[in-house]
């Protein structure tokens, strides 16, 4: 039995075994690929030698995908950093949107599509309430971060929202509820509802929707108008935290959410001939960590479940907080708040300053003698170290 062991690991032991009796995708193909490979040389290497003692270091190039365990820190430090620009002093809140499990098979069947119908229904529900004046009567700006995880990586798509508690009403004036969600949760699990499976029928009426494995009962008309009927039948349950305490935590609190994949090393306990064991948190007994073992290839079906459709955008900006709006909108409410503007910390540096900013480490010293190391046989001027190299 391998104690130590990381994603990496089980792939290279059981991916083999698992694409002879499996289909996959181009973009589970491309993402197992990467993760095979990952800092072993196939995507190239760096080879610098120090001027003063001649030691020579090799380090090998990441795959930087995004579903890569070991390529997230980075990007998401990055990104974080960017967003402290758009942040203000004023309420946040955290609204998870859900669907029930009745729908994933047909959700797995046209990711793109209800991934996307996930989006637009979430969106929608929070700006059209929003904008009502019966609960707030402004713009209001939001992030959504799309899930498609649960903590055992079972399929379980849902989007993380994180919302500005305030916005600008059509005067432009500054409004807000305080510390208060300013909308009810029950009126937004049924508008969510309603916009959702409205997407869903039309996307079914226009011939849109494909149905395989699980979701083949469906392509029955009767079998999916009953599946419809179940779903607005039952309440669908949002979750709304409580606000966040400050504009310092909403910027910490968004790498939790922004680049995590369904599983990282740190979880996965040990691997045998056979079967993986990693933790999970049991939601059943109070959010309690336990230890799930599953067969080898099991564990690889539901990691690249999560593989999302190739060029899907996962992170994405509404109202206020969108490209279009904030360098106007933001700049407008900050004033209209005498709220400071937090700067980037990051911007304009490059690789090797980020690294020595963040974690205290410069990647252009020996470290043997700390004289100066370039790249063999390239311009000095041009070294860029890869960011693998604070691993």
């Amino acid at each position: 039995m391998s104690t130590a062991c990381t994603i990496q690991d089980v792939f290279n032991r059981f991916y083999p075994e698992y694409t002879k009796t499996h289909e996959l995708s181009a973009a589970q193909r491309k993402a197992a690929y990467h993760i095979r490979n990952c800092k072993t040389g196939a995507f190239g290497v760096n080879v610098s030698v120090c001027e003063e003692c001649g030691c020579i270091s090799v380090h090998y190039n990441s795959c930087r995908d995004r579903c890569c365990p070991m390529c997230q820190e980075f990007p998401k430090e990055k990104w974080v950093d960017a967003r402290r620009e758009d942040v203000l002093e004023a309420p946040y809140f955290h609204v998870v949107f859900t669907v029930p499990e009745e729908l994933n098979p047909v959700i797995y069947s046209n990711q793109k599509l209800l991934y996307d119908a996930l989006y637009h229904a979430s969106s929608d529900t929070l700006r059209e309430l929003a904008s009502d004046s019966k609960y707030l009567g402004a713009d209001i700006g939001y992030i959504c971060i799309l899930h498609t995880w649960g903590s055992e990586m079972n399929f379980h798509p849902h989007i993380h929202a994180v919302v500005l508690g305030g916005g600008l009403d059509p005067k432009n004036h500054w409004k807000d509820n305080g510390e208060d969600f300013f909308l009810p949760i029950r009126v937004v699990s049924r508008l969510f509802r309603g916009k959702y499976l409205a997407e869903l029928k039309n996307l079914w009426e226009d011939g849109k929707l494909e149905f395989h494995g699980k979701a083949e009962c469906f392509k029955n008309h009767y079998a999916f108008k009953e599946l419809l009927d179940s779903c607005y039948k039952k309440e669908w349950i949002p979750y709304c935290k409580k606000p966040f305490d400050g504009a310092e935590s909403v910027i910490k609190y968004l790498g939790k959410y922004t680049h995590r994949i369904a599983i990282s090393n740190y979880r996965i306990k040990s691997m045998t001939d056979s079967s993986v064991t990693f933790t999970a948190k049991d939601y059943k007994n109070q959010g309690q960590w336990k230890e799930v073992t599953i067969t080898g290839e099991e564990f690889i079906r539901r990691f690249l479940m999560h593989v999302p459709p190739k060029m899907f955008v996962r992170i994405r900006h509404y109202g206020l907080l969108s490209s279009r709006n904030k360098n106007r909108k933001i700049t407008l409410c900050r004033n209209l708040l005498g709220c400071k503007k937090y700067l980037s910390r990051l911007k304009d540096l490059d690789a090797p300053a980020i690294i020595r900013l963040l974690y205290n480490k410069d990647v252009c010293k020996c470290s043997s003698c700390g004289g100066r190391i370039i790249p063999i046989g390239a311009d000095p001027s041009l070294f860029r170290p890869e960011p693998h190299l604070l691993c």
